[in-house]
């Protein structure tokens, strides 16, 4: 390996302190690229290439099917390194600099139909033991208000201000925001702490054994529901945000409104609902309009 490459791998471990995993990434993109060069040219050196050899290697990967998130990390990879190798003096152009990522295609996000939703909440989905109370307002907690599921995980008991009807709630980058709670919810989480309140920890949502609920417990518990009633392919806690966000731009929220209560840092992030709904109101509007669906002459 490359000594400035060993470096490099050496400042994102020791300096950065970079996941495991990160680095793990890092040393495969830029291994691969070494590669790649060697092969031209047996005694070629990583930290020489220039931005033709950088061009032509990612349309090396464009031809393999690499998919483009996949080819963006690589480019990424490369961007961190030749930065690094300029920072320290060891090149005096960075190659990578005018290197653009490739654009991706916007997937839409899944999303729970409203009418799917309330035959979950409406028929007799949930038993009356602590499991079912919980696990109602659980589903009405991520449909109802659009959190995380690590934003949900996290609340404590002293997060909730009942007099407000809201919630305290600690985002992403320790970002607080207040998020509203509707009635429904209101009478529910009441409820529900009647038949908490014996356990003695801070976590609103724990376990029958009084543990604070962890990420595996709560997505198999979040599938299972959906699966009763559902047709969405995706069954996770991540599809009821998006069924919140679809739900209230389709009843006349405004975009800047979604954006606060989901906790976007940037418009952009939000406006992903849009191309969803817009979709589907393209549909309602060929299947209901009488010219809606008439053939051109």
């Amino acid at each position: 390996m490359n000594k400035s490459l060993q470096s490099f791998l050496a400042y994102l471990q020791y300096e950065k302190k970079v996941s495991e995993h990160t680095l793990t990434a890092y040393t495969i993109d830029l291994t691969q690229f070494e590669d790649y060069l060697t092969k031209e040219q047996e005694d070629f050196q990583i930290d020489r290439a220039n931005k033709s050899e950088i061009r032509l290697w990612i349309a090396s990967l464009m031809d393999q099917k690499l998919s483009a998130k996949s080819v963006n990390r690589k480019i990424a990879s490369l961007k961190s390194f030749f930065k690094y190798l300029r920072k320290i003096n060891i090149i005096d152009v960075d190659p990578a600099k005018s290197v653009h990522s490739i654009k991706t295609p916007k997937r839409l996000p899944q999303f729970v139909k409203a009418s799917e939703m309330e035959s979950l909440f409406n028929k007799d989905t949930f038993d009356t033991s602590f499991e079912g109370i919980r696990d109602k307002l659980i589903l009405e907690f991520l449909y109802g208000t659009g959190l995380r599921a690590s934003e949900l995980l996290s609340i404590e008991v002293n997060d909730i201000h009942f007099s407000s009807h809201s919630l305290k709630v600690m985002g992403k980058r320790n970002k607080e925001r207040i998020v509203p709670l509707h009635q429904v919810l209101i009478e529910q989480l009441k409820n529900y702490l009647k038949e908490r309140n014996s356990f003695d920890t801070t976590a609103l949502f724990v376990n029958n054994k009084g543990t604070a609920l962890n990420y595996p417990q709560l997505y198999q518990l979040v599938k299972k529901y959906l699966s009763l009633h559902t047709t969405t392919s995706k069954k996770s806690p991540h599809v009821l945000r998006h069924s919140f966000a679809t739900s209230m731009l389709e009843n006349g929220a405004q975009l800047n409104d979604i954006k606060e209560l989901l906790g976007h840092s940037n418009l952009s992030a939000t406006q992903i609902y849009t191309h969803s709904t817009l979709k589907r109101m393209k549909n309602i509007h060929a299947q209901a309009h009488p010219r809606g669906g008439q053939k051109k002459s």
